[in-house]
C-alpha cells in the first residue's frame, strides 16, 4: 500500500487543528482506562498514594453527581481550542425553528456516528454558537453511565456537560423549574455505531420508545436532528448482519454496553491509514420542535403516535436538506 505523506508546509492553523482533534480521538478512545490504571497505580505502587485516597473520598462524596446535572463549566466550553476542532471538519450547526427558551427539550440526535463529533461539538462546546442560535437553552448530552464510573475521567466528561444516558440524570434535567433544558440524545446508540458507514443512513429508531415517554411524562418538546456528514469522517470494516464480525460486535455489545466498530480513517502525518477522522463537513440540522403535553402515565397508543409523529418530522427533516449536502436524491432514511 502506497502512503500518502502530508506536505513539509502545512499551514500552521491545520497543524493545530489536527493536534486539537487527535487529543479529543484520545480522550474518548484511551483516556478512560489510563484513569482508571493512574488511580490504581498511584494508590499501589507511588508515595503518592494519598492522591488517590483523597479523590476516593472525593468520588464517595460526589457520587451521585453525574446523575444530578453533572458539572458544566461554560468556560471551558468557550475556550477557543474547540473552534480549531470546529474548522478541522468543518462542523456546522444550522437552525431551522426558534426554540421557546420556557420549555425544556429533548433533542434527539442522528446518526450516532463512530465518535459523535457533530453531538460533541455541537451541544458540548460554544465552538458552533449553540448559545447564540438558541439563546436561553443548556444543552446536555447524554453518555453511557459506564464512563462514569472512570476515576478522573468523569470529572472531565461533565465539565463539558456529559450526563449519564439513564432515565434518572434525563428526569432530572428535564423536571427543573423555568425551563430552558435541552437533554440531547443519540437515540441509535451503540449499535448504530456498527452501521456507520460513508454513504449509510440507517437509523436505528423503529423501536426506540423511551425518549418518546421521558418526553412525554415531563412535557418537554421533542426535537429531531440530523447530522450530515457525520457517517462520513470514518471507514469501518464491512460488517453486514449475518456475518461473524457483525455477531462478535453485536454479542460483546450486549454483554459490556459499548459497541467495537473496527474504524479507521487518516494519520496525523498521513494520509492513508489511522485513527484521525477525515476532513470532511459535517452539518448538524436541528428541526422544528414537536409540542408535547404532559402526561405522567402515557399509554401505549400516547407513545406510538408520537413516535410516528417524531420518524415523519425526522423524514421531513432529512428530505428537506438533504440536497444541501451531497445527499442523492434517491437516498432516504432506513429505519431499523
Amino acid at each position: 500500500m502506497k502512503i500518502n505523506f502530508a506536505p513539509i508546509d502545512v499551514p500552521l492553523v491545520r497543524r493545530i487543528q489536527t493536534a486539537v482533534v487527535l487529543q479529543w480521538v484520545f480522550s474518548f478512545l484511551a483516556l478512560a482506562p489510563i484513569c482508571i490504571i493512574l488511580f490504581f497505580f498511584l494508590l499501589c505502587y507511588t508515595r503518592f498514594w494519598l492522591i488517590s485516597v483523597l479523590y476516593a473520598i472525593w468520588w464517595y462524596i460526589d457520587w451521585d453527581t453525574p446523575s444530578l446535572g453533572g458539572r458544566k463549566v461554560p468556560f471551558l466550553c468557550r475556550l477557543r481550542v474547540w473552534e480549531y476542532m470546529r474548522d478541522y471538519f468543518p462542523i456546522k450547526l444550522v437552525k431551522t425553528a426558534d426554540l421557546d427558551p420556557r420549555k425544556n427539550y429533548v433533542l434527539g440526535f442522528h446518526p450516532h456516528g463512530i465518535l459523535v463529533a457533530g453531538a460533541f461539538t455541537n451541544f458540548c462546546t460554544e465552538a458552533t454558537g449553540f448559545s447564540k442560535l438558541f439563546p436561553g437553552l443548556r444543552s446536555n448530552l447524554l453518555m453511557l453511565p459506564l464512563w462514569f464510573r472512570a476515576p478522573f475521567f468523569r470529572d472531565y466528561i461533565m465539565s463539558a456537560g456529559l450526563v449519564p444516558s439513564d432515565k434518572e440524570s434525563a428526569s432530572y434535567l428535564l423536571q427543573r423549574k423555568g425551563g430552558g433544558n435541552a437533554v440531547v440524545i443519540a437515540v441509535g446508540g451503540a449499535p448504530e455505531a456498527l452501521d456507520a458507514h460513508p454513504g449509510d443512513y440507517t437509523v436505528h429508531l423503529a423501536n426506540k420508545k423511551g425518549f418518546i415517554k421521558l418526553a412525554i411524562e415531563h412535557g418537554a418538546d421533542l426535537v429531531p436532528i440530523y447530522s450530515f456528514g457525520e457517517n462520513e469522517v470514518f471507514d469501518q470494516v464491512e460488517n453486514p448482519r449475518g456475518t461473524w464480525l457483525r455477531y462478535i460486535q453485536e454479542r460483546l455489545q450486549s454483554i459490556m454496553g459499548i459497541s467495537l466498530p473496527l474504524f479507521h480513517a487518516r494519520g496525523v502525518f498521513q494520509y492513508s491509514f489511522g485513527l484521525m477522522p477525515y476532513r470532511k463537513p459535517i452539518n448538524t440540522v436541528v428541526g422544528r420542535p414537536i409540542p408535547v403535553e404532559k402526561n405522567k402515565k402515557p399509554t401505549v397508543e400516547d407513545l406510538d403516535v408520537f413516535h410516528q409523529r417524531y420518524m415523519d418530522e425526522l423524514t421531513l427533516l432529512f428530505e428537506e436538506h438533504k440536497g444541501n449536502y451531497g445527499v442523492p436524491e434517491d437516498a432516504h432514511l432506513l429505519f431499523q
